[in-house]
């Protein structure tokens, strides 16, 4: 089991409760579950459980993210699908560890990313998350809580990043400058000095552009362990051309996902830039490490340590690549309690313990936001 201890709950009551903290991210390859257990300011994973994505959900919300023939229609359907197979991993979760669906206080689900609109002008930013969080509380019996990041968008807010309030509440050190990187689909950083204000943004693609790659021209869904692009080599005036994008001289606040970095975005570089599958694979993978290494060297003066989580810590050449360019250790957030693949869901169901105690649950010098907002709309159960 994990132990976590809050730093920021002064509301939270003693009793212990629990909550579910559901996550599907960027990379759109299943259901992450957790279950954890809060009492006062100890917050305990206790269960966790994977539901992988069916090939044609898949599919489905990867087409999603761009304009389509009666996306309306397609969109509500898949928000009723994904809502089931929410439902499926949080019974499967529950039976897993013999618990009783009343024994849960809510549920805190993300929900699926199609659309993450931030920069709009004149005040029609918007970020859109399929699932129909109505029959997810009808099929479970729990409430739930979910649309975490609209109100920090209507409060001026990107909606995201919102993990690194989490992740000063349970992974900042007093004596220790700390940096959490995750690295979904898109990677995202929390700085976490030991003193001083608390920042965090996108640093632009994790995972998603090596995972298409890797499907188009391998048949698998992603480069285990780096393996493929392991035997190719760095395109140097390809990586150029890819760091060059504005995204990432921007400063933060800054949040960014596929509508930004996808297929497209790729094919636009390789018009002037061809090389072998294998060799644009490696060029990936270190277009991931140059710019989250980048980022860490510009916005994160004077860090101690490092902690990777989320699906790319397991690739081992993203990983090793990271550790070359870094100046600090680089461990992986294991060694702080919580598991690389977990790390998400915990936050959700963190989260979703924040909205039940009416605490906000967003950072203003992180997202934008004018001020504090407590997060997320709640449907009872």
């Amino acid at each position: 089991m994990i132990h976590l201890c809050l730093m920021s709950t002064p509301s939270t009551p003693s009793s212990t409760r629990r909550f579910i903290g559901l996550m599907s991210g960027t990379s759109l390859d299943g259901v992450d579950a957790v279950v954890v257990a809060q009492s006062g300011e100890t917050f305990t994973q206790t269960g966790q459980h994977f539901l992988p994505y069916p090939d044609t959900v898949r599919q489905t919300l990867l087409a999603l993210h761009v304009p389509a023939h009666n996306e309306l229609h397609t969109a509500s359907i898949m928000a009723n699908t994904l809502a089931d197979l929410y439902a499926s991993a949080v019974h499967q979760l529950l039976d897993k560890y013999a618990l009783a669906a009343n024994s849960i206080t809510a549920i805190g689900c993300h929900g699926q990313t199609i659309r993450h609109c931030p920069d709009l002008p004149d005040g029609q930013a918007y970020t859109l998350q399929l699932g129909n969080h109505a029959r997810l509380a009808e099929l479970t019996g729990i409430t739930v809580i979910g649309d975490f990041r609209s109100r920090d968008i209507a409060a001026g807010g990107q909606g995201a990043p919102l993990v690194p309030a989490f992740h000063q509440a349970v992974f900042a050190s007093p004596d220790q400058h700390r940096v959490i990187i995750n690295i979904g689909g898109i990677a995202n950083l929390s700085d976490l000095p030991c003193h001083g204000t608390i920042a965090g943004f996108d640093s632009g693609p994790g995972n998603l552009l090596l995972d298409a790659w890797t499907q188009q021209h391998t048949g698998q869904t992603y480069d285990a362990g780096g393996t493929w692009a392991a035997s190719g080599k760095v395109n140097t005036a390809l990586l150029q051309s890819m760091l060059s994008d504005p995204y990432f001289s921007l400063p933060p606040p800054k949040s960014t996902g596929r509508d930004l970095f996808n297929s497209a975005w790729l094919t636009q570089h390789l018009y002037s830039f061809a090389d072998t599958p294998v060799n644009i694979a490696r060029t990936l993978v270190a277009l991931t490490a140059r710019s989250i290494t980048n980022a860490v060297a510009q916005y994160c003066t004077g860090v101690d340590e490092i902690y990777l989580c989320g699906g790319g810590a397991h690739n081992q050449l993203l990983l090793s690549e990271i550790r070359q360019l870094c100046t600090c250790p680089v461990h992986l957030t294991d060694t702080l309690g919580v598991g690389v693949d977990w790390v998400e869901a915990v936050a959700f169901a963190w989260l979703a313990q924040r909205t039940t105690d009416g605490l906000p649950g967003n950072i203003p010098g992180v997202t934008g936001a004018h001020d504090d907002r407590i997060l997320g709309a709640i449907y009872p159960k």
